[in-house]
C-alpha cells in the first residue's frame, strides 16, 4: 500500500523519463528515497507525440523508481512543457459587497476568476493562477486580505495556460500505468521549486531549464512570479546543428557534445583535432575542436539572446538582484555559464537542488531538478489544505480538468 508521507514526481522529458520519489517529513523537510530513469522515446519538443511508446517508457521509469526506492507509487505530480504553453499578467477587481465592509475566502476566490476573463484560444485550458499582489481600496503589500475592511478588493495574477488537448496526451502517458495524477505543473514553475530559495525570488532571480528538446524559464521579482515562456529549442538542437555542421550522424553528434564539446571558444590548441573512431556505418572522421565549440557556443548564445529579448519587456535587469539559475541536462555543457555571464550581464549560477536531503549523485544532477521540484509543489499544496486560511498562496490553482478529484 502506497504511504501517505510519500510524494513523487515525474518528468517526461524529449530526453529522458524521470521520475523522483520523496518522503515529505516534518517541518517541511523533504527526503529524497530514490528515482527512476528511462531514456525517452515518442516525444518531441517536450509533447507526446506517440502514445503507445511514450507511455511504455513512463512505465520503465515507474518501476525502476519503485525498486530504488523500495516505496509503492500510486500517484504522481507531472510536469508539462511544450511551446503551446502561454501565460500573461492580468489583474481582477471586485467591490465588495455594500451590506458588509470586510473581505472574506469568497471574495478572494471570485477576484481570481475576474483576473482571467480574458479571452485565450477555445482550445486552450488554464494552468495555473499565481497571485502577485493583493489591494486593498488601493493599499499595496497587501499578504492576505481576508478579515481586511475595504470596499474595493483588486488582485494582480500570472496566468499559464495551454492547448488542453496536448496536455492531456501528457497526463494519459501517466494513467495508462493506472497512476492517479495529483498536480500538473509547469516545467519552469517546477524546476524554481527546486532550485531557488525565498531570498533570491525576493532579489529577483531567473530560472532557466534547459532540457533536450525545449528550454522553459521563469522570472521572480520581489518575490513573485512576474513572467515565465517555453521555447522550442533546447539540447537536440546543439546535437542536430553539430551533426549538419560537421557532417556526422546524429547519434556521433549528439556522444561528441556531451564528451568534448564545449561553448568556450579559443582556448584549445590552434588547429586541435578530434578523432572520431570507426563505427558500424560510420567510417570514422577528424574534427577541429574549435569548429565543434563554435557550433555549440552559437546554438546556446541564441538561445540566451531570445530569452533575455522577452524578459526585458517585462522586467529591468537591475531588479534581478539574485541572478541568472541554470538548470537541466543543458545545464551541464563546459562553459555555459561563462555564455550566459556575458549575455544576461548578470551573476549566473550552476543550479542545485536546496533544502532536500538524499544521495547527492541525484541532489546535484540538474537534470532532477524539475521532478524535485515537483514533490516540493505538491507538499506546499498539502500544508495549503492542512490549513485552509491560508489565503496569501503562492499558487492558486484555478480550472476543472487540472484539479484534484
Amino acid at each position: 500500500m502506497a504511504r501517505a508521507d510519500i510524494l513523487v514526481g515525474i518528468e517526461v522529458g524529449t530526453s529522458k523519463v524521470c521520475a523522483v520519489v520523496g518522503e515529505a517529513g516534518r517541518e517541511g523537510t523533504m527526503r529524497i528515497l530514490g528515482v527512476g530513469l528511462a531514456p525517452s522515446r515518442g516525444v518531441r519538443k517536450g509533447e507526446i507525440v506517440d502514445l503507445a511508446i511514450a507511455t511504455e517508457c513512463v512505465h520503465d521509469a515507474l518501476a525502476d523508481a519503485e525498486t530504488n526506492s523500495d516505496a509503492e507509487i500510486a500517484s504522481v505530480s507531472v510536469a508539462v512543457s511544450g511551446s503551446h504553453i502561454r501565460s500573461f499578467n492580468s489583474r481582477g477587481a471586485i467591490p465588495i459587497p455594500a451590506d458588509r465592509f470586510e473581505i472574506d475566502e469568497e471574495d478572494v476566490h471570485e477576484v481570481a476568476v475576474k483576473a482571467r476573463e480574458i479571452n485565450i484560444p477555445t482550445e486552450n485550458h488554464f494552468l495555473h493562477s499565481i497571485i502577485q499582489h493583493y489591494f486593498v481600496d488601493g493599499q499595496e503589500g497587501v499578504l492576505n486580505p481576508v478579515g481586511m475592511m475595504g470596499r474595493k478588493l483588486e488582485a494582480d495574477f500570472h496566468i499559464i495556460h495551454g492547448v488542453k488537448t496536448r496536455l492531456q496526451n501528457t497526463l494519459r502517458c501517466i494513467k495508462e500505468n493506472g497512476i492517479e495524477i495529483d498536480e500538473i505543473v509547469v516545467n519552469s514553475l517546477a524546476s524554481a521549486q527546486a532550485v531557488l530559495d525565498q531570498h533570491q525570488k525576493d532579489l529577483g532571480a531567473v530560472v532557466i531549464d534547459m532540457g533536450g528538446g525545449v528550454t522553459d524559464y521563469i522570472v521572480y521579482e520581489n518575490g513573485v512570479v512576474r513572467h515565465s515562456g517555453v521555447l522550442a529549442v533546447g539540447g537536440d538542437h546543439i546535437s542536430n546543428d553539430i551533426s549538419l555542421g560537421l557532417r556526422i550522424p546524429l547519434t556521433r553528434a549528439e556522444k561528441l557534445k556531451v564528451e568534448e564539446g564545449s561553448t568556450r571558444l579559443g582556448v584549445g590548441t590552434p588547429g586541435e583535432m578530434i578523432v572520431l573512431k570507426n563505427d558500424a556505418g560510420f567510417s570514422g572522421k577528424e574534427v577541429e575542436r574549435e569548429m565543434l565549440n563554435t557550433i555549440i557556443h552559437a546554438r546556446v548564445r541564441e538561445n540566451f539572446e531570445l530569452i533575455k529579448k522577452q524578459i526585458e519587456q517585462e522586467i529591468p535587469p537591475h531588479a534581478l538582484g539574485a541572478g541568472v539559475m541554470l538548470t537541466g541536462g543543458c545545464s551541464l555543457l563546459r562553459g555555459i555559464k561563462d555564455v550566459a555571464e556575458s549575455v544576461f550581464d548578470l551573476p549566473v549560477h550552476l543550479a542545485r537542488d536546496a533544502d532536500v536531503s538524499g544521495p547527492k549523485s541525484v541532489l546535484n544532477n540538474p537534470q532532477y531538478s524539475t521532478a524535485i521540484g515537483l514533490i516540493k509543489f505538491a507538499q506546499a499544496l498539502r500544508a495549503e489544505e492542512e490549513d485552509p486560511g491560508l489565503i496569501g498562496s503562492v499558487m492558486q490553482k484555478l480550472g476543472g480538468m487540472f484539479r484534484r478529484r
